[in-house]
């Protein structure tokens, strides 16, 4: 799945929405987008010992419906379907067995990756605002929101020396959502995601702390009519 995301971000990455140049001028002009995107996801409410290694990136992509609110067409929402993939790198460590999942704190053994992988199915809705008109695509814009996402499938996975261990994690939220921010000029768009669900569901503990921890993602999202 990394791999069709990568694939599918390049030729969006060297992509540019070029003039409206085609016969007449559509006044009513829709903003219905292709995206596509790369964050790095930051863990916030960490409980003791815990911290991020490796690099933590989420890809996203899909499409999103633009429906405009007012005469000029420049204020809208947009509601959207895609799908995500997150990975998160700690020092916390997920063992299973005989169906039940532990997690510990690995502090003093030298591993090399300790990952959860995340694959969802994702619904942005967003409050839209861009100073576009019927005869470019070059324009700013803002775009506020809400992202609702649905985690069909979540693995761990712990690597150490020629050793690894690999299991599907059931303990993860399924049902997601979080604020997101966008903003930029053209293709070229910052993108903030703040989770208001926690990665894992309620009761999950690790060091009797609960594992409350919740995704920031941080990064550019493109946009290509």
């Amino acid at each position: 799945m990394r791999i069709l995301f990568i694939l599918f971000l390049i030729p969006l990455f060297n992509s540019a929405q070029t003039e409206h140049d085609s016969i007449g001028v559509d006044q009513k002009y829709l903003e219905d987008q292709f995206y596509a995107g790369v964050t790095y996801n930051f863990i916030l409410n960490q409980p003791d010992q815990v911290n991020q290694r490796n690099f933590s990136y989420g890809l996203q992509a899909g499409f999103i419906k633009d429906i405009p609110l007012n005469k000029e067409r420049n204020i809208g929402l947009g509601v959207g379907l895609g799908l995500g993939l997150n990975t998160y790198y700690t020092n916390i460590r997920a063992q299973k067995e005989e169906g039940v999942i532990e997690y510990s704190i690995i502090s003093d053994l030298d591993f090399k990756r300790s990952k959860l992988e995340t694959h969802l199915v994702e619904f942005p809705i967003e409050f839209r605002w861009r100073n576009s008109n019927p005869e470019t695509y070059s324009f700013w814009r803002i775009y506020t929101g809400i992202k609702l996402g649905y985690a069909f499938d979540s693995r761990s996975k712990f690597v150490i020396d020629n050793s690894k261990d690999s299991f599907r994690n059931d303990d993860v939220q399924k049902l997601q959502y979080g604020l997101t921010f966008n903003f930029g000029y053209h293709n070229f768009n910052v993108h903030i995601y703040y989770a208001l669900t926690p990665l894992f569901e309620d009761g999950i503990l690790i060091d009797d702390q609960e594992l409350g921890i919740r995704p920031l993602q941080i990064g550019f999202i493109f946009y290509i009519l």
